[in-house]
């Protein structure tokens, strides 16, 4: 008779062998360059993510001006058919910074990386130094070069879209609140709240895997695919975010650090097809910006 310990056993011992074999699979296709999404490169050298946003160093707004300055952003005659989704609080305080529909369950594109990449290091334990700097690798080609092929791959090799449900749900994510159809986001069937990234984002702050995983995200004007965007801003070196990108859909989701409010967890997320991307882009950095320079005004 099987009893419920001899099966948790054999689960072990069975993602024991799942693990050797993943790290053995990610290391062996770390030497490939980034998959670009399909229509729209998230790295691409278009003017739309060379050209930073202007920033006034020094310039700090209130709160409830933050709120002002965005809202006459999304709600600009550029957005009027747009589905705009944004959260943005404190990693250690509840009450938002600003939200507006932050429940939306909108197409996230590569956004989605964060899910997968956040459950691969949940089932990937036990690492031995050499293991951890193969994984850390196939992390970084993910998240930070946006690598399409390493999240499916990962996606897959972890146990699928149910472990993916399953080991976030233990970091407060609701299951219900995302529909992940591939590790990458290329799919348009993919779905996800703003809400859903800020919680996942503030649980891996203080996750005993949150280096690791904050090593992964692109620098703001430094690195990956945010490596064009933000420079010569207050905002350069100061988000680490990971960038989506599908025709008609940006998105960007990660950690922004501020003066008055310290480290903040952020998702933006647009879709609106027939819009630009460069202009989709420029919204979202607005944005960025004015949350970088909001401080307390009590």
């Amino acid at each position: 008779m099987t009893t419920p310990k001899m099966q948790a056993q054999t689960r072990r011992q069975g993602l024991a062998t799942t693990v050797a074999t993943l790290l053995m699979a990610l290391s062996l296709g770390q030497g490939q360059r980034a998959v670009a999404q399909r229509p729209e490169a998230e790295s691409s050298n278009s003017a739309a993510s060379t050209t930073a946003v202007a920033s006034r160093p020094g310039a700090g707004i209130c709160p409830a001006d933050l709120e002002r300055a965005i809202a006459a952003t999304i709600h600009s005659s550029n957005f009027a058919t747009a589905q705009w989704g944004i959260s943005i609080e404190s990693v250690d305080q509840t009450t938002p910074l600003y939200r507006h529909n932050p429940d939306a369950l909108l197409i996230p594109a590569s956004n989605i990386k964060l899910l997968t990449t956040a459950a691969a290091l949940q089932v990937v334990g036990d690492r031995t130094p050499q293991q951890q700097a193969s994984f850390e690798g196939a992390l970084t080609g993910i998240n930070r070069d946006s690598n399409n092929r390493m999240a499916d791959d990962l996606l897959r090799r972890i146990g699928g879209q149910h472990i993916v449900r399953h080991t976030l749900s233990a970091l407060g994510i609701n299951p219900t609140s995302f529909e992940i159809v591939d590790g990458s986001g290329l799919s348009r069937n993919n779905r996800a709240r703003p809400s859903t990234f800020v919680t996942l984002l503030k649980s891996m702050y203080t996750h005993s895997e949150s280096s690791l995983f904050r090593r992964s995200l692109p620098v703001a004007g430094v690195s990956g695919t945010l490596r064009n965007r933000f420079r010569n801003t207050t905002a350069q070196g100061n988000v680490q975010a990971k960038t989506g990108t599908l025709r008609g859909v940006r998105a960007l989701s990660g950690y922004l650090e501020n003066d008055s409010y310290g480290t903040l967890a952020f998702s933006i997320v647009v879709n609106q097809p027939g819009q630009s991307g460069p202009v989709l882009l420029r919204a979202i950095d607005q944005i960025v910006l004015y949350t970088h320079q909001v401080e307390s005004c009590g």
